[in-house]
């Protein structure tokens, strides 16, 4: 009986799509701020002064977040989140600032979990006064709640008051803005009732329907039901009450209506592109209101990503005119929110996420414009050319990697350390992007410096300043002085003594600075400076301070301690003699309310390294020591507050950083100053040396060993992570105007001045656009294989396929713009005269911000690029014939080419996407030489679509519409050797190991075949008994493969025991051709050894070790841009206790929207031998309560806890 894996599932970076986005004052009356939702993750976003968005808070909810929603209570200055998910529950959160979290306020059930038809929980409708909120399904349920305060001002929630309506669909709802009357809620419904009973019936009409929420009778009536157009898709509610005339804005196709009780409609068509054809109508997929004291405007979108302003011109309550004006184009979003600080947050569908800042509303007048008043109404036609950003300007970006359509974790650059290659985007906004591990560094300013520094420190002008005032660079036997202001430039008179090195240079508490050198102490005060002298001939090694205390090593071991007083003079108070070298000390940073510091860390020649105290009573007593493998390089004292977001409990770490490359981490005890809770992780071959630097305003770390490694809170948990830069040899904090955080460092002989930007986050990318969505790819080996024993230094390049449908190839989409540059829109007199000068003006726009044309059904845009990794350069690039798409594509060694790797493609012609059909099909083959330019061999003619290609014995596996042939290459085309027919749905998958084919199908799961030589056919060893939509597959080991499905279940299947005999194929005993075992059913059935929902669609697998030297994984990357990993448990004791950890974390916190965790985790199958991860650290933002309640349990303590669940995820990465 083999083994079966347990695993540990991980979430290594969080998806980046955005499904939903907010805008309200979540954490003070007055803060601009976004909650959005990742699908399955709800986010706090806030712009930063500098207008950067930051993440505040990211929490798994274990559940589907359907719609999302603000609102805040009459007279209420902050807003409350209520969420519909698919937990049957309403749930309406509350974010507290002080704890960083979101709290649960209220939960009611009244329904089904999952997402159904007539469940609610698909749309969320909010009074605008906060009074009342309705939920509605997508046919016949909806229930409203009204919304009020009790006496101690906290929010209540009513029972549910129904508006069922059976037969009805609902396409849209929203709360209508009505002032203080009843509330109203709008909603588009169709009834199919007639049709229902007789399907001869007249079509149905689409309604609009308004729902009035009774207060004083305490139910719910359908006030209203109107005629809207069949194409009717939206709804935003106006502005009522004393700001506006209320009502609604119905988007239809091609035009918007406006909508009220007793009003006349008021009809105004939409703006549309010029090259758009006529009979194509336009939708509006997003919008966004902006509500000033006075005024008030509409910013829609349309499906091309147009950005129209829609004003209303009104007296009182009368509605006169409607006007639609072209805005700006940017990306297509999900969500569009405006915020009142004059920026627009917009949510991209793919690709990244954008701020932008508003330079102008709309006023030109210019800007084409349709307005309600036109003779021909709905039916205008006013045309326009997409422009350059005018009103708006991209601030900031929020890179994403949403939708990730494949990945590949290899090092194809030779640095030691596999990449992640993901293929990134849709259409112009496709990319590859190359993922490190590493947080991303931003290089503000490099410069070299007259010599090899060996020290860098930066220091304020007193302890209240903002920005820093000098650089202080230590070299061999100078010291240099920079002042920051808007350039760096050297200062002569600071004081600091320049003609000897420095070991130290602090300011103190009483605004005063101390300069370290090796013959003595220099105290400068603003009005004198004091000089210390070493007594003798001996010299100061190293030395430490915090802003009231100093400390310095003399040669031979000798430990002096020095403390400012009230007369501003440094005063010599103890003076301890260690008996051997000292090679690094540290002292405590002075805490909280405190006068002065209570420890110091001393590190020494004898491995070892001590705890001395600074009280007065005993000053440089030992308190505590620890020994180590090998010297203490540098040694650093940090307190941080501790995980667990509850309380601010803070906790002094001892850090130590030796020269062999490893960090060790312990805890000091505040009171008695022993030490607890080790922890160690390697960090690279050189010794590491550490700098305190501060992260957000909290207190961090540098570790430089071969790579700096950053270790900071965020977000309650302790990161440590390398940072994607070069080796550095001292470093400390830098705050300056153009930088208000980050690190001066010195490497070789330049300084430089680096900022991180994307905390949190565990990959940097380096990004490559692409022209068309991104397909597959392949690395490519080297068209000759260097001679044996010669390790190969050339980066393996990658071939890519790209195409997309409903779009054109490059060649005809340079003659469009070209004849759309010929039309003009607009002819008046004066333009006349412009016309020469205009012709050559208009440039071509970038297609990542107007997007492409839309060339209608079985037309296709696509290439073949084969890229550069290193540098991430097209190398070459193969334009396929118009129409043509590239479907798949594999290298393969033909038995008939020795040694010449051929890369074959295969194409289609006109496809329609449904039914899947092409007129024309082939396969390609080409070979390369060492420039890697493809040429091609020939071209193979097939009846069906190729949908997968594998290499198999010299030869070619092809699964072509419902059969895999095996093809032999040949001379004017490859020659089909054997077929296989039964195949249900077509094969997406292949893999060849050993003598197995591992097959997935579209529908129906994995197929395992053999080819049996002596027959030349192929046959089904074993099958699986659940059907799935494969979306894409991995093999483990010959017995094993792993597969994941389009309804985000991830799961491993194994080839049973009775498969693995050769006797497959025909049972019948007839000698029939056929596969007789398979046809009737009888093929043994693969073991479902694992099963977990992981809660978004996976789109890549591989089994492989993320870190030089790290475990075996299986890292998947998926549909809305996360990326992750499965970890197989080492041992028993193991799994033990993080099935125990897991279980107590269930019970202890529940997830945020209701959705009971086990049963999301088993969404279609029951979850099985897989430990999720995600929830486990949850653990560590409990309470410190819970924490040791668990913990008891478990028989551990929290900090051993937080320690392992570190240790796995430092296994993985």
């Amino acid at each position: 009986m083999q083994l079966r894996p347990k695993l540990y599932q991980l979430t290594l970076q969080r998806s980046s799509a955005i499904t939903h986005a907010i805008y309200g004052n979540f954490s003070a009356p007055k803060a601009q701020e976004i909650v959005c939702s990742r699908y399955k993750t709800l986010e706090l976003l806030r712009p930063d002064d500098s207008g950067k968005v930051q993440s505040i808070l990211s929490v798994e909810i274990f559940g589907v977040i359907r719609a999302l929603h603000p609102f805040r209570l009459t007279g209420a200055s902050r807003d409350y989140i209520v969420v519909a998910s698919d937990s049957g529950r309403i749930v309406i959160l509350e974010y507290d600032g002080t704890k960083n979290m979101f709290e649960k306020v209220h939960q009611e059930t009244f329904g089904k979990t999952g997402c159904r038809r007539i469940v609610p929980g698909q749309y969320l409708a909010v009074d605008p006064k906060g009074r009342a909120v309705m939920i509605g399904a997508i046919e016949k349920q909806k229930f409203v709640y009204i919304l009020n305060r009790d006496s101690a001002a906290r929010l209540t929630i009513s029972s549910p008051l129904e508006a069922h309506k059976s037969y009805t669909l609902v396409y849209a709802m929203v709360g209508m803005d009505v002032g203080f009357e009843n509330p109203l809620f709008a909603s588009i419904e169709l009834s199919y009732e007639e049709v229902d009973k007789d399907p001869q019936a007249e079509p149905p009409q689409k309604m609009l329907t308004l729902y009035e929420m009774d207060l004083g009778l305490n139910h719910v009536t359908r006030k209203f039901a109107d005629a809207v157009d069949h194409s009717a898709h939206a709804l935003i509610a106006v502005p009522g009450g004393v700001d506006g005339p209320s009502g609604v804005l119905v988007c239809c196709e091609n035009c918007l209506v406006y909508k009220k009780q007793g009003h006349p409609d008021v009809v105004c068509a939409i703006p549309r592109r010029l090259e758009m054809a006529q009979e194509k109508g336009l939708l509006i997929v997003a919008h966004a209101t902006h509500k000033l004291k006075d005024f008030f405007f509409f910013l829609i979108q349309s499906e091309y990503g147009d950005l129209y302003k829609v004003t209303l011109t009104h007296d009182e309550d009368l509605v006169s005119e409607v006007q639609v004006k072209y805005f700006d184009t940017v990306p297509l979003s999900n969500a569009l929110c405006v915020l009142k600080t004059g920026f627009l947050f917009a949510a991209a569908e793919f690709g990244n996420h954008a701020l932008y800042q508003f330079q102008g509303i709309g006023t030109d007048e210019e800007d084409p414009m349709c307005t309600s008043s036109h003779p021909h109404g709905a039916q205008a036609l006013v045309a326009f050319k997409p422009r350059a950003l005018k009103n708006l300007m991209l601030y900031d970006e929020m890179p994403s990697l949403s939708p990730v359509i494949d990945m590949k974790v290899l090092d194809a650059t030779g640095e030691g350390k596999p990449q992640l290659y993901a293929m990134c985007g849709r259409g112009p906004r496709a990319s590859l992007r190359v993922l490190r591990h590493g947080l991303a560094v931003t290089e503000m300013a490099v410069s070299e410096l007259p010599g090899k520094p060996n020290a860098v420190w930066t220091v304020k002008a007193t302890m209240d300043s903002e920005y820093d005032r000098y650089i202080v660079v230590s070299f061999v036997d100078v010291t240099l002085v920079l002042s920051i202001g808007d350039t760096v430039e050297e200062v002569l008179d600071s004081g600091f003594l320049a003609t000897a090195p420095s070991l130290l240079i602090q300011l103190m508490a009483d605004d005063s600075y101390v300069q370290v050198h090796p013959t003595g102490i220099r105290h400068l005060l603003p009005r004198r400076t004091n000089e210390w002298r070493v007594p003798g001939q001996k010299r100061i090694v190293t030395a430490a301070a915090n802003e009231r205390q100093v400390v310095i090593a003399l040669s031979g071991g000798e430990i002096l301690y020095f403390e400012i007083d009230e007369s501003h003079t440094l005063n010599e108070v103890a003076k301890r003699d260690m008996n051997y070298e000292v090679l690094c000390i540290a002292v405590q940073p002075v805490p909280d309310n405190r006068q002065r510091a209570s420890f110091m860390a001393v590190g020494g020649v004898d491995n070892t390294i001590r705890i001395l105290s600074l009280e007065r009573e005993r000053p440089l007593k030992q308190l505590s020591a620890q020994a180590l493998q090998s010297p203490a390089e540098s040694v650093c004292l940090l307190e941080m507050k501790n995980l667990g977001q509850a309380e601010d409990v803070h906790s002094l770490f001892l850090s130590i950083g030796l020269s062999s490359g490893i960090l060790i981490r312990s805890v000091v005890d505040f009171v008695t100053g022993t030490l607890s809770d080790q922890r160690s992780r390697f960090l690279g071959a050189k010794a590491v040396r550490l700098h305190k630097v501060s992260v957000q305003g909290m207190p961090a770390m540098l570790a430089l060993s071969t790579k700096p490694w950053l270790s900071y809170n965020f977000q309650g948990k302790n990161h440590c992570t390398p940072m994607s830069y070069e080796q550095l040899e001292f470093a400390s904090s830098f705050a300056s105007e153009q930088c208000p955080e980050g690190f001066v460092a010195i490497s070789g002989n330049t300084l430089r001045i680096l900022a991180c930007e994307r905390l949190g986050e565990l990959f940097n990318q380096t990004v490559m656009n692409l022209s068309y969505t991104p397909r597959r790819f392949v690395p490519l080996p080297p068209a000759v294989l260097p001679p044996p024993g010669q390790p190969t230094t050339d980066p393996i390049m990658l071939a890519i396929l790209e195409a997309d449908h409903n779009a054109y190839n490059e060649e005809t989409k340079r003659e469009i713009r070209a004849a759309l540059k010929k039309i003009r829109l607009t002819k008046t007199v004066d333009d006349e005269l412009d016309d020469v000068k205009d012709e050559d003006d208009e440039e071509d726009l970038p297609e990542a911000q107007v997007g492409t044309f839309k060339a209608g059904e079985g037309k296709w845009g696509s290439c073949v690029r084969i890229v550069n990794p290193s540098n991430l350069l097209p190398v070459f690039k193969l334009d396929l014939d118009i129409d043509e798409a590239a479907l798949c594509l594999t290298v393969c060694y033909f038995s008939q080419l020795a040694n010449q790797p051929c890369l074959v493609v295969g194409t289609v012609y006109n496809m329609t996407l449904y039914p899947r059909h092409a007129p024309k099909a082939t396969i390609k083959t080409y070979m390369y030489d060492e420039r890697y330019h493809l040429q091609l061999i020939h071209s193979t003619p097939l009846d069906d679509v190729p949908l997968c290609l594998f290499p198999f014995e010299g030869r070619l596996l092809a699964s072509v519409g419902k059969c895999l042939r095996i093809y032999e290459l040949g001379k004017r085309k490859l020659l089909r050797k054997c077929e296989y027919k039964n195949i249900p749905e077509g094969l997406m998958w292949m893999h060849v190991k050993g003598d197995k084919i591992f097959t997935a199908d579209l529908r129906e799961s994995f197929h395992i075949f053999k080819y049996r030589r002596s027959d030349n056919q192929l046959f089904v060893l074993a099958d699986d008994q659940a059907p799935r939509w494969t979306t894409c597959a991995t093999v483990l080991d010959s017995m094993t493969m792993a597969g994941a499905d389009k309804f985000d279940n991830f799961f491993i299947s194994r080839i049973p025991d009775e498969a693995r005999d050769d006797e497959g194929g025909d049972h019948t005993g007839l000698r029939l051709k056929a596969d007789t075992a398979y046809l009737t059913g009888a093929t043994p059935k693969l073991d479902n050894i694992v099963q977990f929902h992981v809660g978004d669609t996976v789109t890549a697998l591989e089994k492989t070790t993320l870190a030089q030297g790290g475990s075996e994984l299986i890292c998947y990357s998926t549909l809305l841009g996360a990326i992750g990993a499965f970890y197989p448990f080492a041992g028993k004791d193991e799994l033990d206790f993080f099935q125990h950890l897991e279980m107590f974390v269930r019970a202890e916190k529940p997830p945020l929207c209701g959705r009971d965790h086990i049963m999301y985790r088993s969404y279609h199958f029951p979850v099985q031998s897989c430990v999720d991860g995600d929830l486990c650290e949850q653990f560590m933002t409990l309470t410190a309560e819970k924490q040791r309640l668990i913990a008891s349990e478990l028989d551990r303590t929290p900090a051993e806890i937080i320690k392992k669940l570190e240790d796995m995820r430092n296994r993985l990465i």
